[in-house]
């Protein structure tokens, strides 16, 4: 068809459909959806945890000192990168806790930066979970709850107080320099693209906002939550927490990498109703989901502890049902 006139045309363009080719992306899951394949209830009364001190600190000062601390069931182990909470004990299942739970675990720290070194900055342990890696392909998934203290019982500080993450890894593409020749052999710089496999740590962040904070204009103390991370890697606003007690939290991430967060007050599993919202971490194409772990925050300035944080039943489950259909959007 040939189209002379310019207004004809403008019509055209506008009222004529536009077919573009689907973007195919792949039905979220359910935290707690197929089989379980790493969890720990905290049920057996000899569960100890050897802290081998000092810990590690190798994102502060590039020491990592062996040999790291790990539980007596060898399902837990501290971070080379950040070191273990500086307390890791079993304790009685918190009342409104899981139907015939009896024994949960308690985290908390004063010192989460270099031992013997006060930062004077936020600083975080991590707790880490021995997992079993898998490919996105199963679509991992974990739960896990978590009690949250009376608010008089948290650290009065504004700011992270507690992590519940995921280590993944993925391809990512950056530049290089390296040595070439010119014409006449004098050597020049070029630039390169490799391609190297990089961790990631997707998950929620709890934010403490004290009733002492000079921003806090309800007077009352509160929490929310933060995710980790959008397309940018930027923190993604959440729920606001008011309400203390067990929280269930969970995550799932889809074989096309992107993560699905879910919370609720309360223990009960996780439905759709309790869905946070989907993203693309760092715009990073996912492969592998390794373990979950869990951040205790301080302001690491020698005296003051962290929020006391006690966990229950973390649970990492693959599925392994028909393929999760795709939908096309």
């Amino acid at each position: 068809m040939i189209v002379r006139s310019p207004l004809l045309l403008r019509v055209l363009l506008l009222t004529t459909p536009v077919l573009l080719p689907p973007a195919v992306v792949t039905a979220q899951v359910v935290p707690g959806t197929g089989t379980l394949i790493n969890t720990d209830d905290f049920e057996d009364e000899s569960f100890s945890f050897d802290m081998n001190w000092p810990k590690s600190s190798k994102e502060e000062d590039e020491n990592v000192r062996y040999p790291l601390g790990r539980s007596s069931n060898n399902m837990w182990m501290e971070s080379p990168k950040r070191g273990m909470p500086d307390v890791v004990k079993r304790v009685e299942t918190p009342a409104g806790g899981l139907e015939g739970s009896k024994g949960a675990l308690y985290l908390r720290s004063r010192d989460t930066g270099v031992p013997g070194r006060p930062g004077f900055k936020q600083a975080q342990d991590d707790f880490i979970l021995a997992a079993k890696p898998m490919t996105l392909s199963y679509s991992p998934n974990y739960t896990v709850r978590v009690y949250l203290p009376s608010w008089d019982q948290w650290e009065q500080r504004s700011g992270v107080t507690f992590g519940i993450r995921s280590g993944m890894q993925g391809p990512v593409e950056e530049e290089v320099e390296s040595l070439g020749f010119g014409r006449r052999l004098f050597r020049r710089l070029r630039k390169e693209t490799t391609t190297k496999m990089e961790p990631y740590y997707p998950g929620f962040f709890i934010y403490h906002v004290p009733a002492s904070d000079p921003n806090n204009k309800t007077g009352e103390p509160y929490a929310k939550i933060l995710i980790r991370a959008n397309q940018l890697g930027h923190e993604v606003d959440g729920p606001i927490i008011k309400e203390t007690g067990w929280w269930t939290f969970g995550m799932s991430v889809t074989p096309d990498a992107r993560c699905h967060y879910y919370a609720s007050p309360g223990v009960d599993d996780l439905t759709p109703r309790d869905f946070i919202t989907s993203q693309y971490p760092y715009t990073i194409a996912g492969t592998h989901f390794n373990t979950i772990f869990f951040n205790v925050c301080s302001a690491d300035d020698g005296k003051t502890w962290s929020t006391p944080w006690i966990i229950d039943d973390p649970k990492v489950y693959y599925f392994t049902g028909q393929r999760i259909q795709e939908a096309r959007r």
